[in-house]
């Protein structure tokens, strides 16, 4: 039965998506390089050689200028997948690529936390363009499958995702619809054991979530219920349209069963060091604290 409903939404995502994109998941850029002109030494120029550029780093060097502590909230989940993927960007000198999604709350209007979260997103960036020469493909996908099974409007779904959309834009970061991801994959996605029964603990974790931010038919574990039933077609609907990138989440690890399973998870910090609630969950008005005292479970994340 979820199955056919799984189905029909792709196809009616498909009809409708020149709404849903907002950029092009599979047109990365290569941003400019941002590095001083090389200047021949002295000896050089005695000799009329042109100084050579000097060598690209190795992926060691390219995964410690993010995979630290500044920004991981906890060790990546497969360190050998991650290091093979920085691995083949450094060796074909193309930009290392990274995706993320990005969810909606009771906000439909953009705010200093969404800011703060993405230049922090920014600056670990920045960190690999200094490593990397290609620099950088980031792609967030704005999740408004998630938005509307929470019950929020279309009106505020497109305003604050548009939003979003504009900042993303002025940083060099890419956007699309989670919508539109699932519609290109098809029935590609959608898992033979869908309807496979799911873990005590994350059915737990997930009601938990729907209870604060569910508004839709039935009660929160329906919710929670389908949420997760949703997550196991989007999760391969995203590994068939980013194949060779680094999945980034505000999550922990205890959800690692939503994340794509071929894709290495960079589990992150959402707006600074020890601070891990997703910007979208915080209204405009609530002071931002750390992980010691902080309303929001300890600076715990729950699924959007």
């Amino acid at each position: 039965m979820f199955r056919s409903t799984v189905l029909a939404a792709a196809d009616s995502a498909a009809g409708n998506l020149d709404r849903v994109w907002t950029t092009s998941p599979s047109s990365f850029e290569r941003p400019a390089p941002n590095r001083s002109p090389i200047v021949p030494s002295d000896r050089s120029k005695r000799k009329g050689q042109p100084q050579r550029p000097s060598p690209e780093p190795s992926a060691e060097t390219v995964l410690r200028a993010f995979n630290t502590w500044a920004f991981k909230r906890e060790q990546p989940e497969n360190p050998h997948l991650l290091m093979q993927v920085v691995a083949t960007a450094v060796g074909r000198a193309e930009p290392l690529r990274f995706v993320m999604y990005w969810g909606k709350g009771p906000r439909c209007s953009i705010g200093v936390e969404d800011i703060e979260c993405l230049d922090y997103l920014g600056s670990m960036m920045a960190r690999v363009r200094d490593a990397h020469r290609p620099g950088v493909a980031v792609t967030l996908i704005l999740t408004d499958t998630h938005a509307r099974h929470n019950g929020h409007p279309e009106e505020s779904i497109d305003t604050y995702f548009a939003a979003i959309a504009d900042e993303a834009t002025r940083r060099g970061f890419q956007t699309c619809r989670l919508s539109r991801v699932v519609a290109d994959a098809g029935v590609a996605a959608v898992p033979a054991d869908l309807d496979a029964p799911v873990a005590a603990d994350v059915l737990d974790s997930l009601a938990a979530s729907a209870g604060k931010w569910y508004r839709g038919a039935g009660s929160a574990e329906d919710g929670a219920l389908a949420y997760y039933r949703m997550n196991m077609v989007e999760k391969r609907a995203v590994e068939l349209a980013f194949p060779g990138a680094i999945f980034v989440t505000f999550n922990g690890s205890k959800l690692r069963c939503l994340f794509p399973a071929r894709m290495p998870i960079f589990y992150m910090y959402s707006l600074r060091r020890g601070f891990s609630v997703k910007p979208w969950f915080l209204p405009a008005d609530q002071e931002l604290c750390g992980p010691k005292g902080c309303r929001c479970r300890g600076g715990e994340t729950l699924p959007d």
